[in-house]
């Protein structure tokens, strides 16, 4: 019987603690708002799978699917606040 072994390298580089960088922690951290409103959307969207939606229903799926464009603004917002100063203070090399 042969052995099968791997001819090439590993794609993504084997770390020794697996564990998330701080930058990777911070950029969750930032997006977690976001993260949350689309976890509220799947909830809302989930509970009418197996049945005709009420009028409560989708209202709720309309209220989360509002909160997620509104976290989506806010976050875009920020991120173009932050690149805007950066390039003011001269950031950009």
């Amino acid at each position: 019987m042969k052995t099968i072994a791997a001819l090439q390298n590993l794609v993504t580089p084997w770390s020794d603690g697996l564990e998330p960088s701080a930058a990777e922690l911070d950029a969750i951290e930032w997006e977690m708002p976001l993260i949350l409103a689309d976890v509220d959307l799947l909830d809302a969207e989930i509970a009418v799978l197996d049945r005709t939606p009420s009028e409560l229903d989708e209202r709720r799926i309309r209220r989360a699917r509002r909160k997620k464009l509104a976290v989506r603004r806010v976050l875009l917002n920020q991120a173009a606040a932050a690149a805007a100063a950066a390039s003011m203070s001269g950031g950009a090399a």
